[in-house]
């Protein structure tokens, strides 16, 4: 059996490996998943394929509440784990399973009511929009496991264990390869359900994923035999842990925000911008599963360190994640460039999809390296309990500045597409830029 990391004493080298390899995989697997829902989308026609395409900014709705209540979470009960103060820890993880129960209620009543309203902001109609708001109704029904599962990991993720949600995701990923096919076409007894089954599937998964972190956070003792006594709403705790988890869940809030700008621009030129650009993300984001690796490592250690007082620590570690990343996302960047047409051909044969989301990941493969720099260092800014200045960031880059320099780009210009693929550019440079130096300076002058 592994000896238990820590997170205040071992060298911060070998943690940042320890923390972020797992959670690399572990979402390499994730991001697979949802290459495996867009192929059976792209299988069955393009209005499905896009339709998974415009579903995504509202999905990310739900993922968006679910990670930022986690990662939120795990600053909380890293810094209680950092000061020895393991019974605050424990009460920590007890309110966040009720303040749970509450968001997943409101997360399915208001999904359901907005999807169609959001999907119609997008420009879809007819089958596009009926297809699509189906899939998203079935999503939110489930809403409850994606919060659930976030919130069993956010204490696994304090005491620094990323292994045991890499296994669900490598499970689940299998999973979806088999119940994909089954649920959509049928078979065995199960009637077709055609678009409706990716849904299902991954809701069924996300279920099986709860019991199994459910199981592990019980090995941590976090959740013992008080777990009950500590659901019992206390407002100081939950006070300290909504000033983290408001913060957090708004920060990922402005890119599920962003997503959906970027979509509604990208929108007016057409429904194969809009599937290219789904496509193209899907590999972005395996390109960039290192930076969710190095993210989560960067949170842990800030955590527990800013709580032991550590702040060398806590600068050292915030650094080798951005040494780390640049090692490995930089060449990345290159195989992008040159692969960007062969891998949106593995999706789809539309000549004009492929154009496209060739054009656009080209530009993104310069893009890469920022974002090891804004994540970890917005990480480390959560786990020194300074989750505001994510806020500010996510409004400004998610909201205000696509609104800026796209028409500027695209329309002044006349720029068109490519407009928006620059504008995406610049502003993911100068946010990282800009939050690498107000994380350096706020740990300097951090007493």
């Amino acid at each position: 059996m592994t000896a238990p990391l820590n997170l205040t004493a071992d060298p911060v080298p070998r943690l940042v490996r320890a923390i972020a390899v797992p959670a690399a995989v572990g979402f390499f697997f994730q991001t697979m998943y949802n290459v495996v829902d867009t192929y059976f989308a792209g299988q069955l026609s393009t209005d499905a394929l896009a339709s998974m395409s415009i579903s995504f900014p509202v999905f990310f709705l739900v993922i968006a509440l679910a990670s930022g209540t986690g990662t939120g979470t795990t600053a909380v009960i890293a810094n209680a784990l950092g000061a020895k103060d393991r019974e605050s820890a424990e009460i920590y993880c007890g309110q966040v399973i009720t303040f749970g129960v509450v968001l997943s209620a409101l997360l399915t009543v208001v999904g359901i009511w907005a999807a169609p309203f959001l999907f119609q902001i997008l420009g879809a109609d007819g089958s596009y929009l009926a297809i699509a708001t189906t899939y998203m109704r079935i999503i939110f029904l489930g809403g409850a496991f994606f919060v659930f599962a976030s919130v069993l990991n956010a204490p696994l993720n304090a005491v620094g264990d990323t292994t045991s949600f890499r296994n669900t995701l490598i499970v689940g990923f299998g999973l979806n390869v088999i119940l994909n096919p089954w649920f959509i076409y049928g078979g065995l007894g199960l009637p077709a359900m055609g678009f409706r089954g990716v849904a299902v599937s991954t809701v069924l998964i996300e279920l099986l994923i709860c019991l199994y972190l459910a199981r592990k956070v019980s090995h941590t003792g976090l959740m013992g035999r008080h777990s009950v006594h500590y659901l019992r709403p206390r407002a100081a705790c939950m006070r300290e842990l909504m000033a983290n988890i408001f913060p957090a869940t708004f920060n990922m809030l402005t890119i599920g925000v962003g997503i959906f700008v970027i979509t509604w621009f990208i929108s007016r030129y057409g429904k194969d911008a809009v599937a290219a650009y789904g496509v193209a993300t899907r590999m972005e984001q395996i390109m960039l599963l290192p930076t969710i690796g190095l993210n989560t490592a960067a949170l842990a250690l800030a955590g527990q360190n800013f709580g032991a007082k550590r702040l060398d620590r806590v600068r050292e570690s915030v650094f080798t994640c951005m040494r780390f990343g640049a090692y490995l996302l930089v060449p990345a960047g290159v195989v992008l460039f040159f692969a960007a047409p062969a891998l949106m051909a593995t999706f789809t044969d539309e000549p004009e999809v492929i154009r496209i989301g060739t054009q656009y990941l080209r530009i993104a493969a310069g893009a890469l390296f920022p974002y090891v720099i804004l994540f970890t260092s917005v990480s480390t800014l959560q786990g020194m309990k300074r989750p505001m200045f994510a806020v500010w960031m996510g409004l400004w880059r998610q909201l205000v500045a696509p609104f800026i320099f796209f028409p500027l780009l695209a329309q002044f210009f006349g720029m068109g597409l490519l407009g928006i693929w620059w504008g995406v550019f610049g502003i993911v440079w100068s946010a990282a830029l800009f939050t690498l130096w107000f994380a350096h300076r706020t740990i300097r002058h951090t007493v």
